[in-house]
């Protein structure tokens, strides 16, 4: 099995920008994990999902508003998972550990699964971020080609064109078939899951009162037809939003892609130094949107510090970006999410057409 490994043996890097983070927190007294910003999100949208979802149930609208709420109710769902679930799996909403662990599982009441999501995204994207053969996130062949290590097909020729409906119907797809795939071959792209009896029980239990919630329930309190509209609404406005999010963070023409090779390949650079490299922010300045991606338009500080909540990522953003400046290092970032998504855009045409990317470049390898 190919494996990648970093130059962690000094860290300049690393050290210097966490310990000027860590300063920072001990100057101002705060917690790293959440505080009242995020404890407020949670007691707004939580009801909000629960209010919307049991007054679509009544039926009793007319149908316009039915399909507004319908989308409304992505939003707020796809919200909790930015600004709730994310923190939590992370470890990052609360110091408490059950607390974290408790509010994990509103990824499982979104539909998907909390074990497998800190299997494929803490771990895997999180340490071998863009690295082709080991990031589950840029893992999408044949429909998509996320990276130019990978092999590019007829139809990729178009995907720029047709990638907003793929990312549409991801949410579709965790619940009803990735998840699975993955759960029977116990496997995320190259890495192995052992599941445990819990493990097991939670992953099914969770799928049928998904079915139940989502499915039964409605059909029987409103028909097959308003509720399969209903879902198939609320499903892709998560799936657009959640897509769109993510890939602004890595797919754009900033950021730069590696790719395993036979056997061990140890790369000439820090880890931190490669998440510097492959990651890129949107629309810091736009607090709209930092409030509704739960500071995922900051992933260049998530990278670094996955296990601060999202709520400080403004403030100590300042402290990275002068910390690669003291290094040398990039700082990407879109200042309009208009430029990320045009960014994203050109690339994942570039990528279809099999054109160089602007920040491809060949990457150091150690000895």
């Amino acid at each position: 099995m190919s494996k990648v490994s970093f130059n962690n043996r000094q860290q300049p890097f690393y050290k210097s920008v966490k310990s000027s983070v860590d300063a920072y927190f001990t100057r101002t007294g705060q917690q790293k994990t959440g505080n009242w910003k995020l404890f407020s999100k949670t007691l707004i949208l939580i009801p909000a999902a629960l209010g919307i979802y049991a007054f679509l149930l009544t039926g009793s609208y007319p149908a316009l508003l039915g399909i507004g709420l319908s989308i409304l109710l992505g939003f707020v769902l796809v919200a909790i998972a930015f600004n709730v679930m994310h923190d939590a799996c992370h470890g990052s909403y609360s110091g408490k550990k059950w607390v974290n662990d408790i509010l994990s599982y509103t990824m499982n009441a979104l539909g998907s699964n909390a074990m497998i999501w800190k299997i494929k995204h803490n771990i895997l994207h999180h340490t071998y971020t863009n690295i082709d053969g080991l990031d589950d996130d840029i893992a999408k062949l044949p429909v998509l080609r996320l990276c130019p290590t990978q092999p590019r097909m007829a139809m990729h020729k178009y995907q720029h064109q047709y990638m907003f409906l793929v990312y549409s119907l991801s949410s579709l797809l965790w619940v009803g078939l990735t998840d699975f795939m993955k759960y029977f071959s116990r496997k995320i792209v190259v890495t192995e899951m052992k599941l445990t009896l819990k493990d097991h029980i939670i992953f099914w239990g969770s799928k049928l009162l998904y079915a139940f919630f989502y499915i039964a329930l409605p059909v029987y309190f409103l028909g097959a037809g308003p509720w399969l509209l209903g879902y198939l609404l609320v499903n892709m406005t998560m799936g657009l939003t959640l897509g769109l999010v993510f890939q602004l963070a890595h797919v754009v023409e900033k950021t730069e892609f590696e790719q395993t090779g036979e056997g061990e390949k140890v790369l000439d650079e820090e880890w931190a130094v490669h998440e510097i490299r492959t990651t890129a922010n949107f629309a810091p300045r736009n607090p709209l949107i930092t409030w509704f991606v739960g500071g995922l338009n900051y992933q260049v500080e998530h990278h670094l510090f996955p296990r601060v909540s999202h709520v400080h990522y403004p403030a100590i953003s300042r402290i990275v970006q002068e910390e690669c400046r003291k290094f040398d290092l990039p700082y990407h970032t879109y200042e309009k999410m208009t430029e990320a998504i045009a960014s994203h855009y050109r690339t994942m045409r570039a990528l279809g057409h099999g054109q160089p990317l602007p920040a491809m470049r060949e990457r150091p390898v150690a000895a």
